[in-house]
């Protein structure tokens, strides 16, 4: 996927996150399941569907943050899998995002305004395969003064919340 779609869609995600609880005509939550909500928003390009979890664990504990990882599906730009993730602040530059399950490893290519994605389709379909077998996924970033943090999240329900997310686009 080209940087320039990548960057117009944080917007979208942005707004998503700084959303207040009461719903809006253009976005609308398709279901919870255990740690992993799908949500479907309309656009005028057509329907963007994705499935979000917040940490069950921050560290350091002391600094909560809005964090979010992310899997999307944009059938109007026929783009599925897409995976980003937002520590609740701007990502260093110098520094990796990486997302860790088990032996696998992750790496995050772009880092901008605050969220972070992947290049690579294929690492994204294959991280997508080991979101479902796995139980827990970690991501680990740096602020912009280069202190690390790490953020845990519950793989429970991200199979079912994935497969709605992709239904609900298909």
């Amino acid at each position: 996927m080209s940087i320039i779609k990548k960057i117009s869609f944080l917007s979208i995600f942005i707004s998503i996150i700084f959303i207040s609880k009461a719903s809006t005509e253009d976005l609308k939550k398709v279901g919870k399941f255990k740690d992993w909500e799908v949500m479907v928003m309309t656009e005028a390009s057509g329907k963007v569907c994705f499935a979000q979890s917040s940490p069950v664990l921050q560290a350091p504990k002391k600094n909560k943050r809005d964090a979010r990882l992310f899997i999307t599906f944009r059938p109007s730009e026929k783009i599925s899998n897409e995976i980003s993730t937002t520590a609740g602040y701007e990502f260093n530059k110098n520094n990796t995002v990486l997302a860790t399950s088990g032996n696998n490893k992750f790496k995050f290519d772009i880092k901008q305004q605050g969220f972070a994605w992947m290049t690579s389709g294929k690492k994204e379909k294959i991280m997508v395969k080991v979101m479902k077998k796995g139980s827990r996924i970690m991501l680990t970033g740096y602020n912009e003064k280069g202190s690390q943090t790490i953020d845990h999240y519950s793989l429970l329900g991200f199979t079912k919340a994935y497969n709605a997310a992709k239904k609900a686009c298909s």
